[in-house]
C-alpha cells in the first residue's frame, strides 16, 4: 500500500525509529498509526535483547528529591558510551526511573533478585489464604502463582506499572530507551531515602 509521508513524519517524531522502518510499520498495520507504533515497539525489543549482552560499563547516576524534602532517591543507571549517558533522551530515563523508586517504593530492580526465603514466606501464605477459603486443592497452585505474579510487580522496579503510563511496565520503557538510543541500558541500583526510616519514635 501507498504509504502516507505526513504519516511517516509522524510516527518517526513518536517513535525515533528510522524513515525505512516507518514506512515498512506503517504498510504492515495498514496505515494505523497505533498499530505501527506497536509494530516498531516490538521489533525495538528484539532488537533489546540483542543488545544485552554488550557491556554497560559508562552511563550516570541521578537523583530525585520529592517535593517537601521527606523522600529522595538515587539512582545508577548504565549504558554503553558517554556520550548516549549525555543525551537528554537517557537524562530523562534517569529522573523517571528515579521518580519511579520515589514514587512506587521497589525493594528489588528484577525478580530474579528476590532473596528465596522471602518467596518462600509469600508463596506459603497464599497458599494458607486460598485453602482458608475453601478452595480446590487442584487449583491453589495456580491462584499461589497468580499472586506471586502480583507480588512481583510491586516490589520489583523493573515490574512496576511506569507511574507516568500504567499501560507500560518499567521494563517497557528501558526497552524502549535501548531501541531509540542503540545501546545496552541497565539499571544498576538504586537508593531510596524516606525522612525518619529507622528511627524509634518515643
Amino acid at each position: 500500500m501507498e504509504v502516507n509521508a505526513t504519516a511517516v513524519k509522524e510516527l518517526r517524531e513518536k517513535t525515533g525509529a528510522g524513515i525505512m522502518d516507518c514506512k515498512k510499520a506503517l504498510a504492515e498495520s495498514a496505515g494505523n498509526l497505533e498499530k505501527a507504533v506497536d509494530y516498531l515497539r516490538q521489533k525495538g525489543l528484539a532488537a533489546a535483547a540483542k543488545k544485552a549482552d554488550r557491556v554497560a560499563s559508562d552511563g550516570a547516576v541521578g537523583a530525585y528529591v520529592h517535593p517537601g524534602g521527606k523522600i529522595g532517591v538515587l539512582v545508577e543507571i548504565n549504558c554503553q558510551t558517554d556520550f548516549v549517558a549525555r543525551t537528554t533522551e537517557f537524562q530523562t530515563l534517569l529522573k523517571d526511573i528515579a521518580m519511579q523508586v520515589a514514587a512506587a517504593s521497589p525493594r528489588y530492580i528484577r525478580r530474579e533478585e528476590v532473596v528465596a526465603e522471602e518467596l518462600e514466606k509469600e508463596r506459603s501464605i497464599y497458599r494458607q489464604q486460598a485453602l482458608e477459603q475453601g478452595k480446590p486443592e487442584k487449583i491453589v497452585d495456580k491462584i499461589v502463582e497468580g499472586k506471586m505474579e502480583r507480588f512481583y510487580s510491586e516490589v520489583c522496579l523493573l515490574e512496576q506499572a511506569f507511574i507516568k503510563d500504567p499501560d507500560k511496565k518499567v521494563s517497557d520503557i528501558v526497552a524502549d530507551a535501548v531501541a531509540r538510543l542503540g545501546e545496552n541500558i541497565q539499571v544498576r541500583r538504586f537508593a531510596r531515602f524516606h525522612l525518619g526510616d529507622g528511627v524509634q519514635k518515643v
